[in-house]
């Protein structure tokens, strides 16, 4: 859905997972799936406290062990 936030001129966008579960993964074990939510907010909050002069596009790290 990034690309449609670029459209909007959107000045930060974290990358996610999926358009119906932006911010988790349901299909993923409960552990694993909160442990994935921590990664996108946590980047989500780096995302607001930098500086960008024009879109900037936040990638989580989302390697996660299983």
């Amino acid at each position: 859905m990034y690309p449609l936030a670029e459209q909007v001129r959107a000045s930060r966008i974290v990358k996610a997972v999926k358009i119906p579960h932006p911010c988790g993964d349901p299909s993923l074990p409960a552990e694993l799936d909160a442990q994935l939510r921590r990664v996108i907010v946590e980047t989500a909050l780096k995302a607001i406290q930098t500086e960008v002069s024009r879109t900037t596009l936040f990638f989580p790290a989302l390697a996660m062990s299983a």
